[in-house]
């Protein structure tokens, strides 16, 4: 019996909602007693905007050079409370089929995040981003800019990144603005700046 994570990921948000967090992404992996939830969460917008406000206010506690937008603002007591709620129901409705032995991770998506959702395309607009097409664009299926979003489409700027390695002989050099349809676009996450 397969674990659906359809239905983790809704018991997850719906206990993450409790808490004011709100879920970025639900994995499952491995095999036997290596099986491992990983379950990401960030604040929910309403505490994002208090982060932001507090940020404000006193810059103190905060890393340096990380805007405070890339910030998921949970803590480890965010995490660990969550957890506990959310391991009892899970038990208690039995999402996870086989035996009892997993592990459940809880943690925040990271300033490197990965980007999921239209809304995380948005949010992360002006920050750098590496992308990985499903097909080469340019002779590459992975790029990395300063990216923006709009209609669905990916823009990003490579001009922000200084080239590595050497370009093959003959070959046409890259455009410094790439345009990615979202539908093209195997997976992407920020990249920390510092």
């Amino acid at each position: 019996m397969a674990v659906s994570i359809e239905a983790v990921r809704s018991l997850a948000e719906r206990i993450a909602s409790r808490h004011g967090l709100e879920i970025v992404d639900v994995e499952f992996t491995g095999a036997g007693k290596q099986r491992a939830l990983r379950v990401y969460v960030e604040k929910d917008a309403a505490g994002r905007e208090e982060l932001k406000r507090k940020a404000a206010e006193d810059a103190s506690g905060l890393p340096s050079g990380v805007p405070v937008e890339a910030l998921s603002g949970v803590t480890h007591e965010d995490c660990a409370t969550f957890a506990q709620d959310f391991g009892t129901v899970l038990d208690v409705e039995d999402l996870i089929p086989g035996t009892a032995e997993y592990t459940l991770e809880v943690s925040s998506p990271g300033v490197e995040r990965k980007l999921y959702r239209t809304a995380d395309y948005e949010r992360f607009s002006g920050f750098l981003a590496e992308v990985r097409t499903f097909q080469p664009v340019h002779g590459s299926k992975k790029l990395t800019g300063r990216m923006s979003f709009a209609n669905d489409t990916v823009t990003l700027d490579l001009s922000a990144v200084k080239a590595k390695g050497k370009r093959k002989k003959g070959a046409e050099p890259a455009p410094e603005i790439v345009e990615i349809p979202l539908r093209d676009i195997e997976r992407a996450q920020l990249v920390a700046e510092f």
